[in-house]
C-alpha cells in the first residue's frame, strides 16, 4: 500500500517542466494586462498642491506612528543608586519610587531590572509623557539622598549614547589670555590711610570716586554716565557695581577697569554675598527672576523665578546669606528654604516647614539662624535659634501678648536681642520688652528688660557690650543706654527730650550719633554723644539731611541731603567723630554718597589691644606727620595763590601796555588833547590813599546796679 502511494505521488520530470512553462506564460500575460498604452504616466504635476493634509487623510494611522528614538530617550530617565531588594520587599520599593517620581508628571511606564534570583539590580527606568517632566525630575532628584547608604543619580537615556560617542583622544583647549585688572585691594596701600567714597551728581549723569584728603577731597576717578540708576560697593570694597538697563557691570583696581558684566534685563536691586564670591540680581522684566552669579567667571549659578504679585516676594534682599557665604536662605509662606553653595541646591534637598513664620536672620559670626513665629489662636508666639546644617534647635522661647517682634544680632554674634512690642490683656496699652539671648553661655540664658513706652529704634554697639534704644513718641523721645556686665544687663544712662529718630554707632564703638533725618520733625538735627562718660560732645543741624553714614574707621561721619529726596540745597557735610564740621562737599544736584568699605583686620584681638595700649608711643609720630601734611597743604595753597597773582599781574601789565600804545590814537580822536590826565587827575601814577570809616550799627544797653534792681 505504501509503495502504491509513493508511485502516485512521484511525478514525471517531463510533466513538471511543462507545468513551470505554463506558470511563466501566465505571469507574462498578467504583466501585459498591467501595461497601459499612451504617453501619460498618471503622476502629479510639479506645481500640484495637495489640499488634503496627512492628518485629515491618515489621522488614525498617524496616532499609532511610533515615536522617534531620540524623543523616547529624552522622556525616559534612568535612576541609579536605588536599593537592591528581593521579591519580598519589591512592592514596597516600587510604591516608594513611584510616589517620588510621579510628582513631576504622569509616568507612562517603568522598568525594574532584576537578576536571576529576582533581586533588583539597583537602577530603574521611568518614562514620562513629555520632556519637561523628565528634565524637572533630573533637576530635583539628581543627588537626592534617599538614606545614608543610597544617593540617586538621575540621567536621561539619551545621555548614555552621547557619552558613548565621546572621542577618547583629548582635545587640548585653547589657552585664554589672562586679563589682569590690577590689584583689587590697591586702595588699602595709601600711606596716609585716606578713606575713599563715591558720589553721584549732576542729576545722576556724573559719578566720581574721591579720596578723603584735607582740606578738600581728591578725585580718583570720574566718568560720565557711569551708571543709569545707582551704585553699590561690595562688602570688602573690592568691587564697584553700576546698574544699567541691560545688566550689571563690576569695576575694580587702581584705575577702575571693568572686571565683569552680567546680563539681566531691567535690574532694580543687587546684593553681594559676604565673601564677595556671588552676586544676586533682581530683574523685574518678563519673567521676573532672581539670579545668582559667580563673580569670578561670570557664570549664572541659578535662576529663581519670582511672582511679584506675591507679598513675600516684595521684600529685599530676597535671600539672606550666612556670614561665611556657605548658605543662603529665603522665607516663603509657611516655609524657610536654606540653600548651600556651590551647588545652589536645597540643603538636604528639602525645605523645613515653619507655619506663620514672620522674620528670620543669620548670625553675623556663626551658622545660626534665628526666626520667630506669630501667635495663632491659643498657640503663643515663638522665637527659635537653629543650627545650620544640623537643624538642631539651640534655643526656643515662647512669648505671649505679642503685637510685633524684631530680631537684632550683635555684630560679633555674642548676643541676640528680641524686641517685642506687646499689648496688655485689654489690647489697648502698647509697650516694649527686650529679650537678650546670651548665645555663648551654657543653655543660652535670657535677660528681660521692660520699657513702658514703645521703642522707636534699637542699635548694638559694634565692638562693645552696650546698646541704645529710642523710646517714646516720634519727635519727643528718650535715649536709654544699657551695658551687659558679668552676664547682667544694667541701665547706664537715659537722655530725655530728644528729637532723634535714628541711631548711628561708630564702627569703632563708644561714639554714637542721635539723628533726625528727612521726614521727621525737626529734620536734620544731629547730636554727637560719647558713651564713655555719657556726655553730649556737640549738637548741630543739617537741614534736609536724608542719610547719615560713618566711614569704615569711625573717624568721620557724613550727613547727606540727596537730590533724590529734595531738589534744593543738595550737599554732603563731613563731620569729625566729635561733631566738628570739617567741610561741605557741594556738587551740582548731588544724589548719592557712599563710603568705600574695608575688609576686617588681620590682627588678633590681643594685637589690637596692644596697639591701643601703645598708642602714646605712636601718637607723636602721627602728630608730626599731620603737621607736615598741613604745612604741605598750606604751601600748596600759597603756591596756588601766588600763581594766580602772577597771572593777574601779567595780564594787568599787558593791558597797561596796550593802553599806552593806543594813546596817540585817542589824542587824535580828541583834537590832540590828552584827556586821560584830565579825567583821572593823576599824573605819572601818583596815588593818594584815603581811609574811610563807616558806622554800621549802634546799640545802647543800660545795665542797672544789682542793689538798685532789688530796690
Amino acid at each position: 500500500m505504501a509503495d502504491v502511494m509513493a508511485q502516485e505521488v512521484q511525478m514525471d520530470p517531463g510533466v513538471e517542466m511543462d507545468h513551470e512553462v505554463e506558470m511563466e506564460q501566465e505571469v507574462e500575460m498578467e504583466e501585459e494586462e498591467c501595461t497601459f498604452s499612451g504617453d501619460s504616466d498618471y503622476s502629479d504635476d510639479s506645481d500640484f498642491v495637495d489640499e488634503i493634509s496627512e492628518e485629515e487623510l491618515l489621522g488614525d494611522l498617524l496616532k499609532e506612528k511610533p515615536t522617534e528614538p531620540s524623543e523616547v530617550n529624552d522622556t525616559v530617565i534612568v535612576v541609579d543608586g536605588v536599593p537592591k531588594v528581593g521579591p519580598e520587599r519589591f512592592e514596597k520599593l516600587c510604591n516608594l519610587l513611584h510616589n517620588i517620581f510621579e510628582k513631576f508628571g504622569a509616568v507612562v511606564s517603568s522598568g525594574f531590572p532584576k537578576d536571576s534570583d529576582g533581586k533588583t539590580r539597583g537602577y530603574v527606568f521611568f518614562e514620562y509623557n513629555d520632556v519637561d517632566a523628565a528634565r524637572e525630575a533630573i533637576k530635583q532628584k539628581d543627588g537626592f539622598k534617599l538614606d545614608k547608604s543610597h544617593t540617586f543619580r538621575v540621567n536621561v537615556v539619551s545621555d548614555f549614547a552621547k557619552y558613548a560617542k565621546v572621542d577618547e583622544k583629548m582635545a587640548i583647549p585653547e589657552k585664554e589670555p589672562f586679563n589682569y585688572v590690577g590689584n583689587l585691594q590697591s586702595f588699602l596701600e595709601d600711606d596716609n590711610c585716606h578713606d575713599q567714597f563715591c558720589a553721584i551728581y549732576d542729576e545722576g549723569m556724573t559719578t566720581g570716586i574721591y579720596s578723603n584728603t584735607a582740606p578738600e577731597p581728591t578725585i580718583v576717578a570720574e566718568r560720565q554716565r557711569w551708571t543709569e540708576k545707582y551704585v553699590r560697593w561690595s562688602p570688602y570694597g573690592a568691587y564697584f557695581a553700576t546698574i544699567h538697563s541691560k545688566g550689571i557691570a563690576l569695576w575694580g583696581g587702581a584705575e577702575f577697569k571693568q572686571i565683569q558684566r552680567f546680563g539681566h534685563q531691567q535690574v532694580h536691586f543687587i546684593d553681594f554675598s559676604p565673601c564677595e564670591k556671588y552676586l544676586v540680581t533682581l530683574g523685574q522684566g518678563e519673567p521676573a527672576a532672581v539670579i545668582i552669579w559667580e563673580i569670578l567667571n561670570g557664570m549664572k549659578k541659578r535662576v529663581f523665578p519670582i511672582d511679584m504679585s506675591q507679598e513675600e516676594n516684595l521684600r529685599w534682599p530676597t535671600f539672606k546669606w550666612s556670614d561665611d557665604g556657605k548658605y543662603f536662605a529665603r522665607m516663603l509662606k509657611g516655609v524657610i528654604q536654606v540653600y548651600e553653595t556651590p551647588n545652589m541646591n536645597l540643603l538636604d534637598k528639602k525645605s523645613f516647614s515653619v507655619p506663620n513664620v514672620s522674620q528670620f536672620c543669620w548670625s553675623p559670626k556663626d551658622n545660626l539662624l534665628a526666626y520667630w513665629v506669630a501667635e495663632q489662636d491659643q498657640i503663643p508666639a515663638r522665637v527659635v535659634i537653629l543650627n545650620i546644617p544640623s537643624r538642631h534647635e539651640v534655643r526656643v522661647k515662647n512669648l505671649f501678648n505679642v503685637q510685633d517682634i524684631r530680631l537684632h544680632w550683635h555684630n560679633e554674634g555674642r548676643f541676640l536681642c528680641v524686641k517685642v512690642d506687646r499689648y496688655n490683656k485689654t489690647k489697648k496699652i502698647h509697650y516694649s520688652t527686650f529679650e537678650i539671648f546670651h548665645i555663648n553661655e551654657k543653655q543660652v540664658p535670657v535677660d528681660i528688660i521692660e520699657q513702658k513706652e514703645q521703642v522707636q529704634a534699637f542699635a548694638w554697639e559694634p565692638t562693645g557690650n552696650k546698646f541704645c534704644c529710642l523710646h517714646g513718641i516720634p519727635g519727643y523721645t528718650s535715649a536709654s543706654f544699657y551695658e551687659i556686665k558679668s552676664g547682667k544687663v544694667e541701665l547706664v544712662s537715659t537722655m530725655e527730650r530728644k528729637s532723634a529718630s535714628h541711631l548711628f554707632w561708630s564702627p569703632a564703638g563708644q561714639f554714637i550719633l542721635l539723628a533726625s533725618v528727612e521726614g521727621n520733625n525737626p529734620p536734620g538735627t544731629l547730636e554727637f554723644v560719647d558713651t564713655g562718660d555719657m556726655s553730649v560732645m556737640h549738637i548741630a543741624e543739617h537741614p534736609g539731611a536724608s542719610d547719615v553714614e560713618w566711614d569704615p574707621t569711625g573717624r568721620y561721619i557724613v550727613s547727606c541731603a540727596s537730590y533724590w529726596a529734595q531738589k534744593e540745597d543738595a550737599a554732603a557735610w563731613f563731620w569729625s567723630f566729635q561733631g566738628k564740621l570739617l567741610r561741605k562737599f557741594r556738587r551740582e544736584k548731588l544724589c548719592q554718597l557712599l563710603w568705600r568699605p574695608k575688609p576686617p583686620t588681620l590682627l588678633s584681638p590681643e594685637q589690637c589691644k596692644q596697639i591701643k595700649k601703645d598708642h602714646k608711643k605712636y601718637s607723636k609720630g602721627f602728630e608730626a606727620k599731620d603737621r607736615l601734611l598741613h604745612s604741605r597743604v598750606s604751601k600748596e595753597i600759597l603756591d596756588k595763590r601766588r600763581e594766580l597773582m602772577d597771572s593777574y599781574t601779567e595780564y594787568r601789565q599787558k593791558c597797561s601796555a596796550q593802553y599806552q600804545q593806543d594813546t596817540p590814537y585817542r589824542r587824535e580822536l580828541r583834537n590832540d588833547v590828552n584827556t586821560d590826565e584830565i579825567e583821572c587827575g593823576v599824573i605819572d601814577d601818583e596815588w593818594t590813599e584815603v581811609k574811610v570809616e563807616s558806622l554800621f550799627s549802634e546799640e545802647n544797653e543800660v545795665i542797672a546796679d544789682d542793689k538798685k534792681g532789688k530796690e
